[in-house]
């Protein structure tokens, strides 16, 4: 600490008290009766100030800076503005000792020889309080609650703001130790509210609001006039009757003097928030002095020391922010630290320190050694084992005792000197002199080594991590680097005032100047950004600078840097300066230019650093591809060019490396379709198809199915349009590809009916598969859609269709409780299994139902189902054909048994033997004289004029038939009168008997005679003559499909007609049949429609 002196002037008279206007702009000095105003800047007199009639004591200056205070031996006092206008005056009844103003409030505390006022601009009226002894100063505590007075009988009152007295401080010296002067601590960050005491007794003492005394007193060796603190309270300035004005701490520690007088000092106060100091002495002098107070400190890395409040040392970390305060109670002259020591020089001794542990972040810090002896020196270092002290020209190595150990004499000022590393003991120390020479010295080597030698003094000096370089500030503010093995100049920079090289990179370093800090890599051009202060050091990317007193550590992204080694395409270098610190955005940067230049390994750090999982897979990728052979740097490149976005770029790449389907395939995935056609120009058609496509599916994902049915279809992709048309129901748009489309084209043509089928448009289904020429979905068609007609005639057409038609409608048929035609089309279709158990299950229904006339028609239908089946299968014909005579004959009862219900008696007349036969009959359906079967009719069941007759051996059907057909003429001798009678219950023919006896002779005729009596059945046998004279009119013939016989039938009674149905070969009398027929248009019995053709 060191004082300057601002300015000086001199009164006439003794300046008893001074004051600063809040602001700072303005100084009141109290000298004789009147009031100096100056100016603090030039210590200009602004103006006198004339208002009191004898000489000045005192003067104050309001908080707020609108109004001061001034109090004279002419027992009044003068409010005044900041304009120098008198407002106000009062009086006490001594002379005005001191004034003070209540640091909150407009309130005045004036203290006169015997009493104290207290005034407010509010009160009309000045409240005084009366004094048992002479009140020589005062001063109000920070909140303006408290005001304490100093006595001339040792005591000191301290009173609240009505002026009552509320702690009374009683001193050891008494009346014989009066105190001169008192003020309280201004610092807001005590706990406690300070009470600086200073006394003739020639005593500093410290007490609490409550009256207890801070510590002990301390001796000063000379009466005390005035006591002040500087605005924060850091500091005590004391001046008396030693002429001279002494700094000391806020404990009481002697720091300096501040400026020697050559008169008693009366008062010195502090300029507001500053450290300029105002000296009034005995003599009238004034005195403005600026202190300045030096910088002491230390930095090694990461750790920086340095001095606060003059006698306690701080160590901070600079990365983590840490720090510790290591206090002492004497003036800290120089600070070192290396490592884990740290050594710290006070007036008359020398104190090491050393970390409690090796642990990089440990702040505990124990002393190791003291060397007690007063050293002079401009510079300190410490070392593992040693301190060394620079003075001038001379360098001196001491051990942790204190013992000289080894001593350097330099030919010039020594003017830098720095610790640059070592084994413990044998430390290096790099050596600056004012003539320009640069050393080494090592601390066990009594020889110093030169570096290098300039023209210019050193100012600051710095060696790179490897050793390799040297840089040198010089007096003209100009940075030198050196390679210290060739001792030549790689470049220099102008306006520099530090150097600092970076400790993790060998080529970058950073110096400072002219408010810029300015960043080097190489031999790139310089970087520069705005910093105030000292740079200091350099690690990664912080700078630690040094600006003011405080010590800070500047981030500071190695962008630029970075930036100039990849614009050579220096990749590693590059990728080395990101490491010290750069921004996100730089190291993508960085990963980019790298994975552009190919440099893969260097990519995947910065890639890696950024968490860029994408570019990682294509790098990866790449150098899978590279290990199997691969080396088509224009590929890798192009790939990296779309994984950037540069598509164009790629493009061309992917065409001059002979991979064109790659761009194409980019530009389809990115739906960069028109980029895409430029591409390919007038290229491969089928390159232009593949596009199409991919951009038709590009539009079907997106939602835009018109243009996708479009775009496929010009790609001829037609299946893809036919699923989107056919999805979205676009009936015209089927229509429309369908009918495009070649026959041959089967699957797309089969997809479009599939969905006309889907949409319920069957038409345009069938014209499809018609086109396909598809018979068979053709017919699955019609069934599917219960077009039978079209079916049917179909299956006319190809019968190889006809199971594929009658299966499914009987199906559809039975489904919809059509059951009889369910089982015609089963029957049609061949199913002959299907057809029987349908009609098994009608039967059985009618048969419970009653309904006996439907349960004789299924029973004659399953007949003939059995039939057809016995023709179908020669395994089963002698099964079948029990089955058909068995269901034949149920046939007949059922429809006997209908008529039975509504008839009471049928009288049945055996035609043969002209035998009438009881209704009811042991034998069943058969003459009882006779045997002869009775043929009954199917719908009256009276018994018919028919008398069956079989073929003699040898004679087969077709010869029986044309024998028939040829109708040999008869003669009749006599006509015959038949007469028929009828009857209510009965039917019959006979003779009249008033005619003659017919003479027939019809060989026929004779056949009919039998045995009389005979029990069996005689049948009657034909041979050809017989035959040959039947008239084909009387001759009925069921003509039964094979294995059955067919059976023979001859009317006896020729005028009475008889039909017989050729479905079911039942018989009825014409008249009966037609009626019935008219009645329900088909035979009663087998429901054969007429309009049917005979089959």
């Amino acid at each position: 600490m060191r004082a300057a002196l601002t300015w000086r002037d001199k009164a006439e008279q003794c300046i008893y008290d001074l004051a600063f206007k809040p602001d700072g702009t303005q100084l009141i000095i109290a000298a004789g009766n009147r009031l100096l105003v100056y100016d603090t800047s030039d210590g200009t007199l602004i103006q006198p100030l004339k208002g009191h009639k004898d000489t000045v004591y005192c003067v104050a200056y309001a908080k707020d800076g609108k109004r001061f205070a001034s109090g004279s031996a002419d027992k009044s006092v003068i409010i005044w503005t900041s304009k120098l206008e008198g407002i106000l005056k009062y009086t006490h009844n001594d002379s005005i000792q001191c004034v003070s103003y209540n640091p909150l409030t407009h309130q005045l505390a004036s203290c006169s020889s015997s009493d104290f006022g207290l005034w407010s601009p509010e009160q009309k009226s000045v409240s005084k309080h009366k004094t048992s002894s002479k009140i020589t100063c005062c001063s109000w505590t920070n909140d303006g609650q408290y005001l304490a007075l100093g006595m001339f009988n040792g005591t000191v009152s301290i009173r609240n703001k009505n002026g009552e007295e509320k702690v009374k401080i009683e001193r050891t010296g008494g009346a014989s130790s009066p105190i001169w002067s008192i003020c309280w601590n201004p610092s807001r960050d005590e706990r406690n509210d300070i009470l600086a005491v200073a006394d003739w007794g020639q005593k500093l003492s410290f007490y609490q609001l409550s009256g207890k005394q801070i510590g002990k007193d301390r001796m000063l060796n000379f009466d005390p006039c005035c006591v002040s603190y500087f605005t924060k309270g850091e500091y005590i300035l004391l001046g008396g009757s030693d002429k001279q004005v002494s700094l000391f701490t806020k404990d009481g520690v002697r720091l300096g003097t501040i400026g020697e007088q050559s008169s008693w000092v009366w008062t010195c106060k502090v300029k507001p928030d500053s450290n300029y100091v105002a000296v009034g002495c005995q003599d009238g002098t004034i005195s403005f002095y600026q202190l300045i107070f030096s910088t002491v400190h230390g930095l090694y890395k990461d750790r920086y020391a340095y001095r606060d409040n003059m006698t306690d040392v701080i160590v901070q970390h600079l990365i983590t922010e840490q720090k510790v305060r290591i206090k002492g109670r004497e003036l800290v002259k120089k600070i070192a630290i290396y490592k884990n020591r740290l050594a710290i020089q006070m007036p008359e001794k020398i104190l090491i320190y050393e970390l409690y542990s090796d642990d990089s972040s440990d702040m505990y810090y124990r002393v190791k050694e003291k060397i007690v002896k007063k050293f002079e020196c401009n510079l300190l270092v410490v070392c593992s084992d040693h301190i060394i002290l620079c003075q001038e020209k001379r360098l001196q190595c001491l051990s942790f005792s204190g013992v000289k150990e080894r001593e350097w004499l330099m030919e010039s000022l020594i003017r830098y000197i720095k610790v640059i590393g070592g084994p413990p003991g044998r430390e290096g120390l790099l050596v600056g002199l004012k003539n320009g020479q640069i050393l080494k010295i090592f601390v066990d080597n009594v020889f110093a080594i030169v570096l290098l030698k300039q023209s210019t003094a050193v100012r600051c000096l710095d060696m790179s991590a490897s050793r390799n370089k040297l840089a040198v500030v010089d007096e003209n503010d100009t940075c030198l680097v050196y390679d210290i093995h060739t001792k030549e100049l790689l470049f220099q920079e102008p306006n520099a005032n530090s150097v600092a090289w970076n400790t993790q990179c060998e080529d970058m370093l950073c110096f400072s100047g002219g408010g810029y800090l300015n960043i080097k890599a190489s031999n790139f051009p310089v970087h520069q950004q705005k910093l105030q202060g000292f740079v200091v050091g350099y690690n990664g990317s912080k700078i630690f600078c040094l600006h003011v007193f405080s010590m800070s550590a500047v981030e500071v992204p190695q962008s630029a840097p970075m930036y100039q080694y990849l614009e050579r395409k220096m990749f590693k270098e590059a990728y080395q300066i990101a490491c010290l610190g750069v921004t996100d955005a730089d190291w993508k940067e960085l990963a980019m230019e790298a994975l552009e230049g190919l440099e893969f390994e260097t990519a995947k750090k910065a890639f890696t650093r950024v968490r860029d999982l994408r570019y990682l897979e294509l790098i990866s990728s790449i150098e899978e591809r590279k290990k199997h052979g691969e080396n088509n740097h224009e590929l890798f490149l192009a790939d990296v060019y779309a994984y950037q976005g540069k598509f164009h770029e790629a493009a061309k790449l992917y065409k001059k490396s002979g991979h064109e389907n790659l761009a194409l395939e980019m530009y389809s995935d990115l739906r960069m379709f028109d980029y895409a056609k430029d591409f390919l120009g007038s290229g491969d058609p089928k390159d232009t198809k593949m596009l199409i496509k991919k951009q038709a599916d590009w539009a079907r994902n997106i939602n835009e199915p018109k243009a996708a049915v479009e775009m496929y279809l010009s790609a001829g992709e037609h299946m893809k349009a036919i699923e989107i048309s056919g999805d979205h129901g676009w009936i015209d748009v089927l229509i429309e590809i369908a009918r495009k489309l070649d026959k041959a084209e089967r699957e797309p043509l089969s997809k479009c009916a599939f969905y006309f089928k889907k949409l319920d448009n069957p038409g345009y289904a069938a014209e499809t598969y018609m086109k396909v020429g598809d018979l068979k979905a053709l017919v699955q068609l019609h069934v599917e859609t219960h077009r039978w007609e079209e079916a049917f005639a179909l299956s006319e057409k190809h019968p190889e269709f006809k199971d594929d038609v009658y299966v499914p409608y009987a199906q559809w048929l039975a489904e919809n409780d059509r059951f009889e035609e369910a089982q015609k089309a089963f029957h049609k279709a061949g199913r002959q299994s299907e057809a029987v158990r349908v009609l098994e299950q009608l039967t059985h229904n009618a048969v419970v139902e009653s309904r006996f006339n439907d349960a004789a028609y299924y029973y004659w239908m399953l007949s003939m189902q059995c039939l057809d089946i016995a023709q179908e299968n020669e395994k089963q014909t002698t099964e079948m054909l029990q089955k058909f005579h068995h269901f034949q004959h149920l046939a007949e009862v059922y429809h006997v048994y209908h008529s039975i219900q509504r008839y009471t008696e049928l009288v049945p007349l055996c035609y043969r033997c002209s035998t009438n036969n009881p209704l009811l009959n042991n034998l069943g359906n058969v003459c009882i004289n006779c045997r002869q079967p009775f043929v009954f009719s199917a719908s009256s069941y009276e018994v018919l004029h028919l008398v069956e007759f079989y073929l003699e051996d040898g004679i087969t059907d077709e010869e029986a038939v044309a024998l028939i057909d040829l109708e040999a003429p008869r003669v009749n001798k006599r006509e015959n009168k038949w007469q028929e009678m009828m009857s209510d219950h009965a039917q019959s023919l006979r003779l009249d008997d008033n005619t003659d006896v017919i003479e027939d002779d019809d060989p026929f005729t004779a056949k009919l005679s039998f045995e009389q009596g005979g029990s069996e059945f005689v049948p009657v046998i034909v041979n050809r003559a017989v035959l040959q004279s039947m008239s084909r009119r009387d001759v009925l013939i069921k003509r039964w499909p094979k294995p059955l016989r067919w059976q023979y039938y001859r009317s006896l009674l020729p005028d009475a007609s008889i039909t017989m149905c050729p479905s079911c070969f039942q018989m009825f009398h014409t008249e009966d049949y037609e009626l019935l027929v008219l009645q329900h248009n088909c035979c009663p019995f087998c429901r054969r429609r007429i309009d049917e053709s005979n089959q």
